[in-house]
């Protein structure tokens, strides 16, 4: 255990520390000299907060103080811990205690105090060990080491209490979670949105370069407590990220569970309130929150579907660069045949003889990208829980009679796709060992899979109407719980709700697709047309025709130019260059402030450039121009703001952005910083759905989630429109009668809108993705 918190005197802590331990004086300490296996005690004179290195390792800093008895001339002496035992240190040390220092490396000082001339250093990679002797028990006698945990007061913030630009502790249960998985970089990212009894939401981003450092989290329902997570405002909302000393704990959700945290820490406080917190928290949970995402054992999967599922790894294999393959059984049999991968015997790790006992009870997933490296790093025999698992049916071109089930963790970490493993003692892996040690292997061992209607092989195309029914051209993402309720039902229903059906798309509104992009926004709800070139162009030449002020405005954050154009009445354009760290930046890093420039100018540049707001000048300052044209150009895609919910501030607000030393020169944060609400674009579109026992239209609002496509890229790509193209077509084929068009599964919500003279009742499709295969 690296730290260690006792509550004895110092001399019994002397006395019990390892016999193998030397004790080491100021006076002694001299660099080249090992000290693993030497120890330096001293008292708590100043410590330092917690902060992270360059690198993102955690730093803190004590300064220790010899024994007053000391013939040192020198009697202080910097301490630098770095690492996990920074952190655990952190949380415990408080000025007056006593430390005990063991196992530490010894180098010079650069700081230039009058402490001593070198330094100790400690760290886990060192195998560094802290003994922590708390103020008020140095007086106390004892005949022993106890190990125990000082429990400063935590005070904990209500979600709806949160304030920007803080660092607090708060406890929450989980509503949204994204496993962790590794980001840019070197760290691990966990995306995870928690509520409390406020009803209040919070999403937080959490990054650490140790995996197991963030929240071990296994269901939407588990609650957790976050100590030093910063909160700040983006976008009108608050967001948690990681800070320094960050630390989290989880607990299951489920009412009677053993109060137990899960946590890689070995020190943390818990006192009988906490286990009091979580405990309110698992009532209100109980009644408020879904605490399981939509779950299947093998034997009731009906595919196509997303879902949930908890299992043993058997047997894992590299298949190529962007994919990893997982033999799992989960103790149940599959009821239709599944896609067996082919890999040769000797990459396949894990007990052969097992394998093969099992072959009739696994299934093999296929996981993708992203989750490849955490798929090396597996054990076989761990058991997992995969999120957003896709099992989809697989026709054989070769033989158009042959179908089967593929299962696949596709690439990306969306509705919270990914996977974890669960610890020995989780109650869902306890049930799940216990449930497998229970299974017959010697039935499943000699019999070949039986399936009725079907031979051994594959699923005659015939039959499968039976087992799966029609296969659906979509696939739902969520609320797999709801069943199927007829559109007759619906139409006759006059309560909001929300509905699973099944239906074909008799026809539907644009038929020119590039015309159902829309600009919403998230504020008022309005919606706008996108302006085309020739509006833009006009609405950019009315405001901002010339550079105003040849003489250029004096802007401290950037460095300015001025260039004629030539054949166009020598109009003049400004070009303000964005510094950073009184430097001008590479042009793909770099933001300019564009005056007096043309559609066709701003084109150019922004491929060129990381962005472009057009600006013009008024007394004293660069402001922004009219919102009916974008006011950020990015790539092939501008950025609109809604002129009724913004209120637009002058250009000298992006100067603390550009002081940041990673400047975030993003369309959201550039929004955010001139006061700009900024539009979404979205695809708008009707639906005429129709399931045999009546008709509905239905409305589809969507960034890109249905057709997996970005909305804000159709009008500039020839390719997207085409995929679009394509994927309406097979939706709703020219030329077919209502029998020979394809199922539409998916999810619709019915709601009120009002209008001068009455209340319309309208139905709108959420939750609702185009199939891969389409």
């Amino acid at each position: 255990m690296p730290v260690q918190v006792v509550q004895v005197s110092p001399r019994v802590l002397k006395d019990s520390l390892p016999k193998s331990l030397r004790e080491v004086g100021l006076q002694s300490l001299q660099l080249g000299r090992d000290y693993a296996e030497a120890y330096f005690q001293g008292t708590v004179v100043i410590f330092s907060q917690l902060t992270t290195l360059g690198n993102g390792t955690p730093f803190f800093k004590i300064v220790l103080q010899e024994s007053e008895n000391s013939s040192s001339t020198t009697t202080t002496i910097n301490t630098l811990v770095f690492g996990k035992l920074a952190e655990d240190c952190a949380e415990l040390i408080q000025q007056g205690d006593i430390v005990v220092v063991a196992g530490f490396g010894l180098a010079e000082s650069v700081s230039g105090d009058s402490r001593h001339c070198c330094h100790l250093e400690a760290s886990d990679e060192a195998g560094s060990t802290l003994y922590i002797c708390p103020r008020s028990s140095s007086s106390q006698k004892a005949s022993e080491i106890v190990a125990m945990h000082v429990a400063p007061k935590y005070s904990y913030t209500p979600l709806n209490e949160l304030k920007g630009d803080t660092v607090v502790n708060l406890y929450g249960a989980v509503k949204f979670f994204k496993p962790p998985y590794v980001c840019k970089g070197t760290d691990y990212c966990s995306v995870v949105t928690i509520v409390d009894q406020s009803n209040t939401k919070l999403t937080c981003t959490l990054f650490h370069a140790d995996r197991d450092t963030l929240p071990q989290i296994y269901r939407n329902g588990d609650i957790v407590r976050f100590h030093r997570l910063k909160v700040r405002e983006f976008g009108g909302q608050m967001q948690g990220i990681t800070s320094a000393g960050f630390a989290a704990l989880t607990f299951d959700g489920t009412i009677g569970a053993p109060v137990i945290p899960r946590t890689s820490s070995k020190v943390f406080t818990f006192t009988d309130e906490d286990k009091k917190t979580v405990e309110d928290l698992r009532v209100w949970v109980e009644s408020n929150l879904s605490n399981s995402a939509p779950a299947a054992k093998l034997f009731d999967i009906q595919p196509p579907m997303f879902f949930q599922l908890t299992c043993q790894v058997v047997g894992k294999a590299k298949v190529d660069g962007s994919s990893y393959l997982l033999k799992v059984w989960d103790g149940t049999k599959c009821p239709f045949p599944s896609w067996k991968v082919f890999v040769q015997e000797d990459d396949l790790e894990g007990d052969g003889n097992l394998i093969h006992q099992l072959r009739n009870l696994t299934v093999d997933i296929l996981l993708y990208d992203n989750h490849v490296q955490l798929a090396k790093s597996l054990k076989v025999g761990s058991i997992i829980r995969l999120y957003s698992l896709h099992v989809k049916i697989y026709n054989s071109e070769e033989k158009p009679d042959v179908s089967y089930l593929q299962f696949h963790l596709h690439g990306g970490t969306g509705y919270g796709r990914g996977f974890t493993v669960l610890s020995e003692s989780h109650t869902d892996a306890v049930e799940l060992k216990a449930f497998l040690d229970t299974v017959d292997l010697t039935s499943n061992e000699h019999s070949e899979p039986s399936f009725p209607e079907f031979d051994t092989t594959y699923i005659p195309l015939g039959s499968r109407v039976d087992r799966f029914q029609q296969l659906s051209v979509t696939v739902l993402t969520d609320h797999q719980h709801l069943d199927v309720t007829a559109l007759s039902t619906i139409i006759n229903s006059r309560h909001p709700q929300q509905y699973r059906v099944r239906a074909k798309l008799r026809r539907f509104e644009p038929v020119k697709l590039h015309q159902s992009v829309k600009l919403h926004c998230p504020q008022c709800n309005c919606l706008q047309e996108v302006p085309d070139w020739p509006e833009v162009d006009l609405i950019i030449q009315e405001t901002s025709a010339s550079c105003s002020d040849p003489k250029l405005q004096s802007i401290s954050f950037c460095e300015s130019v001025v260039w004629d154009t030539e054949n166009q009445g020598q109009r003049h354009v400004a070009t303000h260059f964005v510094k950073h760290a009184e430097q001008t930046q590479k042009p793909e890093n770099s933001l300019i402030l564009l005056e007096g420039g043309m559609v066709k100018e701003m084109l150019k540049l922004s491929k060129r450039f990381k962005g472009i707001i057009p600006v013009r000048s008024t007394e004293g300052s660069l402001v922004l121009l009219d919102l009916s044209a974008p006011f950020f150009w990015q790539g092939n895609t501008q950025y609109y703001g809604c002129k009724h919910c913004s209120k637009p501030k002058t250009v000298s607000n992006l100067s603390f952005i550009a002081a940041l030393k990673n400047p975030p020169w993003d369309p959201t944060t550039i929004a955010q910083a001139l006061g700009i609400v900024l539009l979404q674009y979205v695809f708008l579109m009707k639906f005429i759905l129709d399931d045999g026992t009546g008709s509905l239209d239905v409305y589809l609002m969507d960034c890109q989630n249905f057709f997996q496509i970005p909305a804000s890229e159709v009008l500039t790509s020839n390719i997207f429109q085409e995929i679009m193209e394509r994927i309406m077509q097979k939706l709703c084929p020219m030329g077919k009668n209502l029998d020979q068009l394809p199922w539409l599964e998916c999810f619709i919500k019915s709601y009120y809108v009002k209008d001068e003279t009455e209340e319309k009742l309208c139905y709108r499709i959420f939750d609702t993705a185009i199939a891969e295969d389409v």
